[in-house]
């Protein structure tokens, strides 16, 4: 049992001096380069219509060849001529966006400048905008501010379809609940509608080493759960309390959403594939986002819209450790 006791303090030192040191290199970055590097945003456009088109190009020059290739070029390049000729202006585009999530869902920042972008051209009831999401769910706030991302796209009266090819669960799953039709993948994952909160506490192992914690407060639940100090009734059941009306929350925003689902079924934090989703309500199309993209840009134009904020070298060092931390504490 010493033995075991000896071996955590020196854990608890070892990674208290990594992260120490990692946290020092990150400062010691960001004063070196501040005032040296600035963010470089990136708006980029791509017509993935071209794409399709390229692939099957490229395709049918390999299985033919000699003059039947060239034939078939030749072919290939009178139809786009007269496809470029003849595109109605008043044809339905649809703009495609990617949202890949992790914890602290940082892709929002680029998701909300991608919407402002997309909102200055859509034409309301005519394009649609089509948004692939692949996300695990993570902090409440940020994917909160995701989901209301998506809500000012049906607002301006631009329909929005959801894709899952792997994972939309928890916050990923309030994302996507947005939309007016989520098309999910047979084995993607969805669901996962609840709320979970743990936190460690060092208490004990710090008494037993004499190590005592002070901490003040102003109002009687500025804190609830605390890492080092003790945790008491009154606290612990705040803490349920608040992770309680969250899950009301979370509730309460899929109703406004998906009024026919069965929340009391559902709302129990499990997760399912898309082939159990679907007669739940949670999807409303088992597909892959590829079947539904390259159906749609047989009768659209499509638009893939990507904002890219390359952040300066003291802020990628700073995002890398946070991520680890979260790695480290979430294992």
């Amino acid at each position: 049992m010493e033995f075991i006791q000896d071996y955590g303090l020196f854990l608890a030192k070892t990674l208290t001096l990594v992260f120490a040191g990692l946290v020092l290199f990150g400062t010691i970055m960001a004063v070196a380069t501040r005032g040296r590097q600035r963010s470089r945003e990136q708006l980029t456009v791509k017509r993935l219509n071209d794409r399709y088109r390229d692939m099957e190009r490229t395709l049918k020059h390999a299985m033919t060849g000699g003059r039947a290739a060239r034939k078939l070029l030749k072919q290939f390049k009178k139809e786009n001529k007269t496809t470029e000729k003849n595109r109605n202006i008043e044809q339905t585009r649809v703009f495609v966006l990617r949202f890949h999530g992790d914890i602290r869902a940082t892709h929002v920042d680029n998701l909300r400048q991608e919407v402002s972008a997309i909102l200055t051209q859509a034409r309301p009831g005519q394009d649609r905008v089509v948004i692939c999401i692949e996300s695990g769910g993570g902090l409440v706030a940020p994917y909160g501010l995701g989901a209301a991302q998506l809500a000012r796209l049906r607002e301006a009266g631009v329909e929005l379809t959801v894709a899952v090819d792997k994972v939309a669960a928890s916050g990923g799953y309030l994302m996507a609940a947005v939309a007016d039709r989520i098309v999910a993948a047979p084995f993607a994952i969805v669901g996962s509608i609840g709320v979970v909160a743990q936190i460690p506490n060092v208490n004990r192992l710090l008494k037993r080493h004499d190590v005592d914690i002070e901490m003040h407060t102003a109002g009687q639940f500025k804190r609830t759960l605390t890492v080092l100090g003790e945790n008491t009734p009154e606290g612990r059941q705040k803490f349920k309390r608040e992770l309680d009306e969250t899950h009301e929350l979370f509730k309460g925003y899929l109703k406004r959403y998906r009024p026919t689902l069965d929340l009391e079924k559902l709302a129990t934090g499990e997760h399912w594939y898309g082939e159990q989703a679907l007669p739940l309500g949670l999807v409303d199309e088992l597909a892959t986002s590829d079947d539904l993209l390259m159906k749609l840009s047989k009768e659209a134009d499509l638009y893939e819209i990507q904002y890219q904020k390359r952040e300066p070298l003291s802020r990628r060092i700073t995002l890398a450790v946070e991520g680890a931390v979260e790695r480290l504490f979430s294992a």
